[in-house]
C-alpha cells in the first residue's frame, strides 16, 4: 500500500488513492461472510462475528458504487432472507401494537445479527430501527443503478416497512447504542429515507405502501419541527441562518451522523440553508483537520475521530459542490490507513477525553481494524469524486 502523507501534491496522489479504493474492495469481500454478511469487524472482539444492517447497508452502497454486483447481491439476499425468517416475529409485535399492547424492547428485532440471522447470545442495546431504513435506502440505490430487481428482496421488504411502520416513532438506542430514552435524529432521517425510497419504488403493495409513505412522513415532520434549533419553520423552509438539525429531540447539541440526514436521507435537500447551517455546525464542532468526532461527549476509547464520519461529511461537501472540503476529508482518510491499507473505527487524533481511552482498551482491546463500514464508507467518497469513474486517468483532473 503506497504511504499517503496528509499534505502532498495534488496529482501524484491519483494512482495511491485508487490503489486505496481497490484495497478497500478486497478488504470488504475477502471478508463477507459465504452467507453474504458484511462483518462489522473480522477482528474486533466485540464485533467479531456480527453484522450490523446500518453498517452493512452502507458498506454495501460502496461496493455499489465500485460496481461489485455480485457481493452486494449477497449482501441483500442475506438481510432479505434474515428478516423474512422474521415475518412471524414482526406480525406478532404488529398485532400487539395494534391493540395497545406496549410491547417491551426486548421483542423487538435487533440492531445485530450473527451470520447464521440469530439473536446474539450476549447482551447488547439491541433497540435501533435506523439500520432498517438504511437498508431500505441502500437496496432502493443499488437496485436503481444497476437495473435490479426489487421484488427479488420483497421477502425482507415487507418485513421491514411492517416493522417500521409500527414502531417508527417510539424512542430508541441511537447509531452508537446510546441514549436509549431519546428520539435521534439521525434515527428519523434514516426511516423517513429509506420508507420513503421503498414507497417511491413500486414494489409495494397499496397497503404497504401507503403506510410506508404515511410513516415516513411523520418521522419527516417531527425531526423537522423538533430536531431542528428554535426559529426555522419546515413548511417555508427559512430560519436563522445558522439553524441545524440537532442531536435527539430537546438538545441543541451535534452529532457527526447528522449530515446523513441531508445525504443521502434527504430530510433538508443538499444546498439549503438547513442542510448548509447542519453541515457548518457538525464541522466546527466535531471537524479536526479533516477528521470527524461522533459528539463533544464521547468517551469511546477517548473519544478519537472516525474514519466513516469524515467520508460522511465529505460525502455531504461533495454533493454540495465543495470538491475542496470533500478532498480534504479524503485524503485525511487516506491517510490514516494503515501500512497493510486497512482502515480503524477510529484514530487517537485529538482525542476529546483521552483519559479514559484505556479503559477501553483493557475492556475490548485495540481499536477494530479494520473496520469495513470505513472502507465502504472510503469507496463512496470515491466515488462521489470521480475517482471510480473508468474515464479518470492520472492525467485527468488531480486529486
Amino acid at each position: 500500500m503506497t504511504s499517503l502523507p496528509e499534505t502532498a501534491p495534488a496529482v501524484p496522489l491519483n494512482d495511491a488513492l485508487l490503489e486505496l479504493a481497490h484495497r478497500s474492495h478486497a478488504v470488504i469481500t475477502e471478508h463477507q461472510h459465504e452467507g453474504g454478511a458484511y462483518p462489522a469487524s473480522p477482528t474486533f472482539s466485540a464485533y467479531r462475528g456480527y453484522a450490523w444492517l446500518r453498517d452493512g447497508s452502507f458498506t454495501a452502497e460502496g461496493i455499489s458504487r465500485y460496481g461489485d454486483t455480485a457481493s452486494a447481491d449477497r449482501y441483500h439476499d442475506w438481510v432479505s432472507r434474515v428478516l423474512g425468517a422474521r415475518r412471524e416475529q414482526v406480525d406478532g409485535l404488529v398485532a400487539d401494537a395494534a391493540r395497545g399492547v406496549e410491547v417491551p424492547l426486548a421483542r423487538m428485532l435487533p440492531t445485530r445479527f450473527t451470520f447464521d440471522g440469530l439473536d446474539g447470545s450476549d447482551p447488547w442495546w439491541d433497540f435501533q430501527t435506523d439500520g432498517y431504513g438504511t437498508w431500505l435506502w441502500s437496496l432502493v440505490a443499488h437496485a436503481q443503478r444497476h437495473g435490479g430487481d426489487l421484488t427479488r428482496w420483497l421477502p425482507g421488504i415487507e418485513v421491514a416497512v411492517d416493522f417500521l411502520s409500527a414502531f417508527w416513532d417510539l424512542a430508541c438506542y441511537d447509531w452508537w447504542e446510546e441514549h436509549v430514552e431519546h428520539r435521534h435524529v439521525s434515527t428519523l432521517g434514516a426511516v423517513a429515507g429509506g420508507l420513503r425510497d421503498i414507497a417511491d419504488s413500486g414494489v409495494l403493495d397499496e397497503g404497504r405502501s401507503n403506510r410506508a409513505r404515511a410513516a415516513s412522513q411523520g418521522a419527516a415532520a417531527l425531526a423537522l419541527s423538533q430536531g431542528v434549533t428554535s426559529g426555522h419553520d419546515p413548511a417555508a423552509g427559512t430560519g436563522p441562518a445558522d439553524a441545524h438539525f440537532v442531536k435527539w429531540l430537546g438538545t441543541t447539541a451535534v452529532d457527526g451522523s447528522l449530515p446523513s440526514c441531508v445525504v443521502p436521507f434527504r430530510l433538508a435537500e443538499p444546498g439549503s440553508p438547513l442542510a448548509a447551517g447542519t453541515l457548518a455546525k457538525v464541522a466546527a464542532d466535531l471537524d479536526v483537520d479533516g477528521g470527524v468526532h461522533r459528539f463533544r461527549a464521547d468517551v469511546f476509547y477517548g473519544g478519537g475521530q472516525w474514519l466513516l464520519l469524515s467520508a460522511l461529511l465529505g460525502w455531504n461537501l461533495a454533493v454540495a459542490g465543495d470538491r475542496d472540503g470533500a478532498l480534504r476529508h479524503l485524503h485525511w482518510i487516506a491517510a490514516h490507513a494503515t501500512v497493510a491499507g486497512e482502515m480503524p473505527e477510529q484514530v487517537p487524533d485529538h482525542l476529546l477525553h483521552p483519559e479514559s481511552r484505556a479503559e477501553w482498551i483493557e475492556r475490548w482491546g485495540e481499536v477494530a481494524t479494520p473496520l469495513l463500514w470505513s472502507h465502504g464508507m472510503y469507496l463512496i467518497l470515491a466515488d462521489e469524486l470521480g475517482l471510480l469513474d473508468p474515464s479518470r486517468t492520472t492525467e485527468g483532473p488531480p486529486l
